[in-house]
């Protein structure tokens, strides 16, 4: 019996991928545009890797020193603090500001808000002015026989400050959230037989989630990078052995080992702010027009209500505006070059503004829409920026433009680039927040339509994230207003602004010519607060 073999038919070479027809994989318009701007603000990251890596192993016996250690530990507990209190506080107040018939809402909220443009370190005056040993509160229960009160200085007078600082974080992106929250799922809650205050909590609450996971995250890397409240509080925290290290040791080398563990510890909240919203999703599933949530009637809580944001307001806004007031009305004369000051300060902190809500948003969509793992570490990534010391970024690109773009040196791009540095972690929370509450099926029925991806953007995705994307806006925008080591490094020549004004007249111990421009940064911002936010709902 004959066996058949198998015909065999020789196997032509491979081709080349391009002529055979097979597609290389493609990197998307977002991972590209998040790729370049995250190869911008990170510069900072190869500077403190040069400085660190002269430190050597003196460096690392530095950081493993138990003071070091201890100062670590004091800085990690007041930025849990302050997220914990900043969370407690900021999640009513935007609640009550958005969802309810509070009486003056707007005016409730652009008040409360403007504790975001107080300097960290005029705000921790004012209140050592009022509420310490011998301040204002004193004075005035001096006849009751009060004649000293506790001390503010250390833990406690850097949480007061700080969490009064940095509750606005919590508040816009949270109360974007609650402004697009779909009010259909609360009223199938209360169809069930639960009560106001349990849907709130079952059925509310958990569609925050990524507003306050992002909110959270924004106020404890203020807390650990914010540098004049602590000093100030007498807080022996980190960033002022940083900023000790920088201008009196002159050691760079140790300063940006620091610096470098700030890194890390911003990896970690990264990672735990990731796990909190992983597949958080809170756009309508079901078909049907969307509108906007009734407001609810406080009823009796409505005095109660009031008194909560009359007293917060009343401690973040009025006592350092008041005190301000008082130094200026005491002084017989003072001198300020407000107009110049105030478009430079205005102008650079809006084109900061829309600068960073332009490199947010391929960020913010990475982080709610891609399902890879590299797409929402590029999102992640962004804000690694916001936990660094102001100083150490301003050094950064003066290192840079010095040596790689002269002609750039002290240039506005420049210092609009290190404003977006420092802050495009605020309106990519506040974005991504936004967008997670957009159902894709919209994108995608515009698409259907013939738009291109691009399109898809600018017409459905835009439009639809218009209040998280003017909250980022307006935190960007307000925190550019007070940023002082930016400003003061790579400010052009002859650019002043109030925050330059401020820290001048602060060296010289001349409260009424530092009141003057602060006052000044508190009424401009509250009139641009105000614009910005009214074409929020």
């Amino acid at each position: 019996m004959q066996r058949t073999l198998p015909i065999v038919t020789p196997r032509a070479p491979a081709l080349p991928a391009a002529k055979r027809g097979i597609s290389l994989p493609r990197v998307s318009l977002p991972v590209m545009l998040s790729l370049g701007v995250l190869a911008v603000v990170l510069l900072p990251l190869v500077y403190l890797g040069i400085r660190a890596a002269g430190a050597g192993v003196d460096g690392l016996a530095y950081l493993l020193q138990a003071r070091t250690l201890a100062v670590i530990g004091n800085s990690l507990l007041l930025a849990g603090a302050v997220v914990v209190s900043s969370v407690l506080i900021g999640v009513p107040f935007a609640w009550l500001t958005a969802r309810t018939d509070l009486p003056l809402r707007r005016f409730w909220l652009v008040a409360g808000l403007l504790t975001l443009v107080i300097p960290s370190y005029i705000g921790a005056i004012t209140y050592i002015a009022a509420f310490g040993p011998r301040g204002l509160l004193q004075q005035a229960l001096a006849p009751f026989g009060v004649t000293s009160l506790p001390p503010i200085y250390g833990f406690f007078g850097a949480w007061l400050a700080i969490t009064l600082f940095t509750y606005p974080y919590i508040v816009l992106p949270v109360r974007a959230a609650l402004l697009n929250t779909d009010p259909a799922l609360e009223e199938c809650a209360h169809s069930l037989g639960l009560n106001r205050w349990a849907t709130f909590r079952r059925v509310t609450l958990p569609q925050l989630r990524p507003a306050l996971a992002a909110g959270g995250l924004l106020a404890a890397l203020y807390a650990l990078s914010d540098f004049g409240a602590v000093a100030l509080m007498r807080f022996d925290a980190f960033t002022r052995v940083i900023y000790v290290q920088y201008t009196s040791s002159f050691d760079r080398s140790r300063a940006a080992i620091l610096a470098v563990v700030l890194v890390l510890v911003t990896l970690v909240l990264l990672v735990l702010s990731r796990r909190l919203t992983a597949a958080q999703r809170n756009y309508r599933i079901g078909t049907g027009a969307g509108r906007q949530p009734r407001p609810v009637k406080l009823g009796r809580w409505r005095v109660p209500a009031l008194l909560f944001c009359a007293l917060l307001v009343g401690v973040g806004t009025v006592v350092p505006v008041g005190v301000l007031a008082s130094w200026v009305i005491g002084s017989p004369s003072v001198s300020l070059n407000w107009h110049g000051a105030a478009v430079n300060t205005v102008g650079a902190s809006g084109l900061a503004a829309l600068t960073v809500a332009l490199a947010a948003l391929p960020l913010a969509w990475l982080g709610a829409r891609s399902s890879s793992r590299v797409g929402r570490w590029l999102c992640e990534l962004s804000y690694l920026g916001n936990g660094l010391p102001g100083l150490v970024i301003a050094l950064a690109l003066v290192f840079f433009t010095a040596n790689a773009m002269p002609a750039l040196y002290q240039t506005l791009p420049v210092l609009v680039l290190g404003y977006a540095t420092r802050f495009l972690p605020l309106s990519v929370g506040a974005t991504r927040s936004a967008l997670t509450q957009i159902n894709p099926r919209l994108e995608e029925a515009g698409r259907s339509l013939g738009l291109r991806p691009w399109q898809v953007m600018v017409k459905v995705t835009v439009p639809l994230a218009r209040a998280g994307l003017l909250a980022g806006m307006a935190l960007v925008f307000l925190s550019a207003m007070k940023e002082l080591p930016t400003t003061l490094l790579l400010s052009p020549t002859g650019f002043e602004t109030f925050a330059m004004q401020i820290w001048t007249a602060q060296k010289e111990v001349n409260f009424a010519q530092t009141a003057a421009p602060a006052l000044l940064l508190v009424a401009v911002s509250a009139v641009s607060l105000a614009l910005i936010l009214k074409r929020e709902t």
